[in-house]
């Protein structure tokens, strides 16, 4: 909700700087901002470091089998055993900690379902014609609610909208959580 200062030459009022135009809706609309930047920030720089740092482990990985294919050249001997396993040994650490990163993904994807979320909320919040219209708050919650990809994220939304409690939410997350862990099931992304 971007304000038009030019012809006025001044900064919209804010709430270090209240006037008679000061609003608590545009103020709730700055802090949503501000929490998108914040997100979208931290997920750009995270991201990157990710990036560099998966690149490398995929590196690593190829060259340590490339050195334990080589070794399998030797002839028999306790060293060519020993690089063996410890190649093999290294290469299982390494698979799990390029599966660890597929956390980040994870991660990022929520964020990015708050950011928007979050952008929208504050469209929906700084119009006044939508701002008191049940039907645009319905199709909102619709349109977050679809963008969603993992099942827990929409279990989490409709445990959200039918309880109104955000702790009743969570713990029945990790109650359906703890079942799919117990029971094996494993969620693809």
């Amino acid at each position: 909700m971007a304000e038009d200062t030019s012809s006025t030459g001044s900064a919209p009022s804010t709430a270090a700087r209240p006037d008679l135009d000061w609003s608590q809706v545009r103020e709730t609309i700055l802090m949503m901002n501000l929490a998108i930047a914040q997100m979208e920030m931290a997920m750009r720089d995270s991201g990157d470091s990710v990036t560099v740092l998966t690149d490398s482990f995929t590196g690593i990985h190829a060259g340590l089998m490339g050195l334990v294919e080589t070794a399998g050249g030797l002839p028999e001997s306790p060293i060519k055993a020993s690089i063996a396993t410890m190649g093999e040994q290294v290469s299982a650490q390494m698979r799990q900690a390029i599966v660890a990163f597929q956390f980040y993904d994870r991660l990022s994807q929520r964020l990015t379902h708050v950011s928007h979320s979050l952008e929208e909320l504050a469209g929906i919040v700084g119009d006044p014609a939508r701002l008191y219209n049940p039907q645009a708050w319905h199709a909102l919650q619709q349109r977050i609610r679809s963008r969603y990809t993992m099942e827990d994220e929409k279990l989490m939304f409709d445990a959200l909208l039918a309880s109104g409690d955000v702790r009743r939410a969570l713990a029945q997350y990790v109650e359906k959580k703890q079942q799919a862990a117990s029971g094996g099931d494993i969620e693809l992304f």
